[in-house]
Formats: C-alpha cells, sequence, structure tokens
C-alpha cells in the first residue's frame, strides 16, 4: 500500500461537500426531535457539518479499500490526507483524532478501540 492509497478522491468542491453535510444534520436533528428528544440533550453529541464531511469522505475511503476498515495507523493518515486535501476541514479532523471527543457514540476513535 502506498501512501497515494490513502489520498481522498476529490468528487465535488467543499462547498458542495458542506451543504450535503448541513442537510444531513439537519435531517438527524429533525428525526431527533420527531421522537421527542429535547435538543438541550443531543445538540452537544451530534458532529459538526464539517466532522460529518471528513466522517463521508473517510467512507469513501474506507468503500474505495474494499470495505476494509482501517487499523489505527491508517486510519490517521487517513484523516491526515484529508485535512492536508481540505485545509479548512483541519480542525474537524484534529477534534476526530484528539482523545477528548471519545464520549460520543458515532465518534470513530470509540469505535477503533472496539475492533
Amino acid at each position: 500500500m502506498t501512501a497515494h492509497d490513502d489520498a481522498p478522491q476529490r468528487r465535488a468542491s467543499l462547498e458542495v461537500l458542506r451543504a450535503e453535510a448541513a442537510d444531513e444534520r439537519s435531517v438527524l436533528v429533525h428525526e431527533r426531535l420527531l421522537s421527542g428528544e429535547d435538543p438541550w440533550d443531543f445538540m452537544d453529541d451530534l458532529p459538526s457539518v464539517d466532522e460529518l464531511v471528513v466522517l463521508t469522505l473517510r467512507a469513501e475511503n474506507i468503500a474505495r479499500n474494499g470495505g476494509v476498515r482501517p487499523n489505527r495507523a491508517r486510519h490517521y493518515r487517513v484523516l491526515r490526507q484529508i485535512a492536508l486535501d481540505y485545509p479548512p476541514l483541519t480542525r474537524a479532523v484534529w477534534r476526530l483524532l484528539g482523545e477528548d471527543e471519545g464520549h460520543r457514540r458515532w465518534d470513530v476513535s470509540v469505535r477503533l478501540d472496539a475492533s
């Protein structure tokens, strides 16, 4: 495997990716509101728009790799490459790589530890 294998394929502009992620996030909020949840209880647990973009790009990389979940080292390389290819997403990438966000159920690092 080369470093190039970890590079995300550019599929759309960052603006388009953010718009798609914002739509997805609004659906998540709507579904939770419809189920009667209090927004004060769940809004902090939802990924940000930029975190959703990073997770989408990561998922596309996993799909291109035959669906094989990355080990910790490859996960780091993939996310770091996303930050290099999309500099405005750097803060979201580092949040996803950080240990301080591990309480969120959707958090990638939580799932990596479980596997």
